[in-house]
């Protein structure tokens, strides 16, 4: 069974960015083979990592959904069973790890239906990997809907702000209450000024009971990685955000 690593926070705190450098870590390290989950309606994983956009789940449930689309079935296929076969385009194979996309859908009601294709895919192809890593929208929407076969690891995002210590502390709760009970549940930090919280900071994940695991510092390459249209999962290896990262991994013991 592949290792599952969850990570969760408020909008804004750097999830995808966290995500995308510990796809980049583990797939250096040769860690084994990788399964990236972009589980966020608005999808930009891809762009962290410096790959296409591929087609997601959602774009191939309204493209069958649309006027006409049963006309260029294949014989003796219904359109339900076109579309489980199309599914199976949206898993992207890299040389070093594969990328599955949620994407989103149009319309009211449609969440449901698509986030029930991506627990179908991520069981169908779980067992192909040794991790599984899981980049969440805000909160813990695919977690309480069971939609991961389980959480070995939780990490928690938060900025380098009291609110979002406080939102972090609101999701463990949460995580709690829905009995996800993962092995690991912690917190990181993000663009934390010099790596350094301030000792507000380090109270508050006090008195949210919050273990903490790693600080990522507000890191210049990442900004002008973005800012430049790069992908910032490539900055430099002796950027201070790359040796914060390889902290993170040693103690996770990845």
């Amino acid at each position: 069974m592949p290792k599952t690593i969850a990570v969760a926070g408020k909008g804004g705190t750097g999830k995808t960015t966290f995500c995308g450098l510990l796809v980049r870590s583990l797939a250096d390290g040769k860690k084994g083979l990788l399964l990236a989950v972009d589980a966020d309606p608005n999808s930009n994983l891809n762009e962290v990592l410096g790959i296409k956009a591929p087609v997601s789940l959602g774009e191939i449930r309204e493209g069958m959904l649309d006027k006409g689309a049963g006309d260029s079935l294949p014989a003796g296929m219904t359109k339900q069973e076109y579309m489980e076969f199309m599914f199976g385009d949206a898993l992207f194979e890299e040389d070093d790890y594969d990328l599955l996309v949620m994407g989103r859908t149009q319309g009211a009601g449609c969440y449901c239906y698509v986030n029930g294709v991506l627990k179908t895919q991520i069981d169908k192809y779980s067992g192909n990997y040794s991790y599984i890593i899981v980049d969440n929208e805000a909160g813990l929407e695919h977690i309480s809907r069971g939609i991961l076969p389980r959480v070995d690891i939780l990490l928690l995002m938060s900025d380098c702000s009291r609110r979002g210590i406080q939102a972090a502390g609101r999701i463990a709760q949460l995580a709690g209450e829905l009995k996800v009970n993962p092995k690991v549940m912690k917190l990181i930090v993000n663009r934390a000024p010099g790596g350094e919280l301030s000792e507000g900071i380090l109270e508050e994940i006090g008195i949210q009971k919050l273990e903490l695991l790693g600080v990522l510092p507000n890191d210049e390459a990442v900004f002008r990685y973005d800012s430049d249209g790069l992908p910032s999962s490539k900055v430099p290896e002796d950027s201070p955000i790359k040796n914060a990262m390889r902290e993170i991994l040693e103690a996770l013991e990845l």
